[in-house]
């Protein structure tokens, strides 16, 4: 199996990158800085790293970095500092990174015409609530005033919703030549792997907060690559991810 993953120098990114490698996968990374890898994963002659800025390639280049892949991977996600200013790079840009990004690999992929649906695998956030209709009277009215607000000022959070909608309404779930799943975790903590729960749609309120470790996410992102009882389930959908004790603790 082959893999392109974006984002691969992030926080979830070295992980699934890790957690593609010990499956064997053989994975092509498109990164900004090569040195920002690992020795422990860049040494590793199943990785092949491409140093470039995503948005950068050209229609022809990034075709020829999807050609051959079974999945496409993305962690991509936005800098909250600028250099050594915290929060301010909430408005650096690009602006719509996610969505100009997934739109762009998922024209590459439409491009191919792959005999068998190449797998689009985008990592959300559940702040975002799913345009399919999962989530509908999850969110109260306060949390949905506060949500709207967000989306209105705050451009990474519009951003992955407007990924959320081109994933939903534009690629939807007949198309040919892509299939695709947003996973959706809650706060990104440090931790190794351990158990977690999937679930159709948002299962606490916007003041009960639950966690998820980074690694977890990775854990479940490469599932649903490689395994197809696990995208199968999830295909088309935006799957929340919860630790198990963060679940436990909201029962």
């Amino acid at each position: 199996m082959r893999a392109l993953v974006v984002g691969g120098t992030g926080n979830v990114g070295k992980l699934l990158l890790q957690q593609l490698l010990e499956r064997g996968v053989e994975v092509r990374a498109i990164v900004r800085s090569a040195e920002s890898v690992p020795a422990t994963l860049s040494g590793n002659p199943k990785l092949s790293l491409i140093e470039a800025s995503l948005l950068d390639l050209s229609e022809a280049e990034l075709v020829t970095h999807v050609r051959g892949c079974d999945a496409v991977l993305s962690t991509l996600g936005h800098n909250m500092n600028l250099g050594s200013i915290p929060v301010l790079g909430i408005w650096a840009s690009p602006r719509d990174l996610v969505l100009r990004a997934s739109k762009r690999m998922c024209g590459a992929i439409e491009k191919i015409r792959p005999e068998t649906p190449i797998k689009f695998i985008l990592l959300n956030t559940v702040g975002v609530t799913n345009p399919a209709g999962t989530d509908i009277g999850v969110r109260s009215r306060t949390e949905r005033a506060i949500f709207w607000t967000l989306e209105a000022l705050i451009p990474p959070h519009r951003d992955n919703v407007l990924a959320a909608e081109y994933m939903n309404k534009e690629i939807g779930t007949g198309n040919q030549s892509i299939e695709w799943t947003a996973v959706r975790p809650d706060g990104f903590i440090d931790g190794d792997v351990s158990e977690y729960t999937t679930h159709d749609s948002i299962q606490h309120s916007l003041f009960d907060v639950n966690n998820t470790t980074k690694a977890n996410i990775a854990h479940f992102m490469a599932e649903l690559a490689v395994n197809p009882e696990t995208f199968a389930a999830w295909k088309g959908k935006m799957p929340v991810i919860i630790d198990a004790k963060q679940k436990k603790q909201l029962q």
